[in-house]
């Protein structure tokens, strides 16, 4: 199925469902909420998904898995979607919380054959037989480091939301003690407590998660240092292999070749929200 809402087909009797949607650039999906797990899978471009507790930012050719009932909104640049609707009864072992996961070959071959299916398959056809492989591999998902808790209180998230729109690594706690009227030591408190990391670990944090969308659209790694005030593009790429395991060019655009040229072209109108 392509560009169809979930809602549309949201009460059929199949345990999954997959649907492909193709986005309009740099396109915000508003927040909204699914009665099916959803495994959201990025064919092309960078999206970064935000629920109340945190956000995920997803390059290409990775997942993230959103449990039921789970509100949140994707921030999309260049994007392409593959998701699975999965009955919630068929997968006991979904997540609580949203999950950054890497997707094998295997599985990316599955879900861009499922969204050419019929959403009606027979059952013991070859086409239920492929739903039925894709739950077993899913199960067999790894993690990947790719979210960024947020507080849940209003003040502190307010200055971190503004921060992951113009992150800066060298950003001084004093200015957002200032804003906050509050000592550093409070604000230390606060972030422990609120993200489960200091302030500098949020931060570095997400000025590499902010950088991966700039990776994505073929920008320099030197250039994409600069942009978020690291000294030298060498301090900017331990950090980033400190927190991925892998150097800025492995999320290049190498790694998604295959994904991009399996993805179809996009849409020419917009696609009817919300997937």
């Amino acid at each position: 199925m392509r560009n169809v809402p979930v809602a549309e087909v949201d009460d059929l009797d199949r345990a999954v469902l997959a649907i492909g949607t193709d986005y309009p650039p740099d396109h915000l999906l508003v927040w909204h909420a699914h009665r099916r797990a959803q495994v959201l899978y990025a064919a092309t471009g960078v999206m970064r998904v935000e629920t109340a507790d945190g956000s995920w930012t997803i390059p290409t050719a990775r997942a993230v898995l959103i449990p039921p009932g789970t509100r949140h909104q994707v921030a999309m640049t260049g994007v392409s979607t593959r998701s699975l609707y999965i009955e919630p009864a068929a997968v006991p072992w979904f997540p609580a919380r949203c999950r950054a996961v890497d997707v094998s070959p295997l599985l990316r071959a599955l879900i861009l054959e499922a969204v050419e299916m019929e959403p009606r398959y027979p059952a013991h056809s070859r086409d239920a037989a492929v739903a039925a492989l894709l739950l077993h591999e899913l199960r067999n998902l790894a993690p990947l480091p790719l979210d960024l808790p947020l507080p849940a209180d209003p003040r502190l998230r307010g200055l971190c939301e503004a921060f992951l729109r113009r992150p800066d690594v060298h950003d001084p706690p004093a200015r957002w003690c200032a804003a906050l009227h509050i000592s550093e030591r409070t604000l230390a408190r606060l972030f422990r407590r609120g993200t489960g990391l200091s302030f500098s670990q949020w931060r570095q944090r997400a000025c590499v998660l902010h950088s991966l969308r700039h990776l994505a659209t073929g920008t320099p790694v030197t250039r994409v240092a600069a942009m978020l005030g690291y000294d030298n593009p060498a301090a900017y790429t331990t950090a980033f292999r400190k927190l991925l395991g892998r150097p800025p060019t492995a999320y290049r655009g190498a790694e998604a070749t295959g994904a991009q040229a399996a993805a179809p072209g996009r849409a020419a109108t917009p696609p009817r929200p919300p997937e």
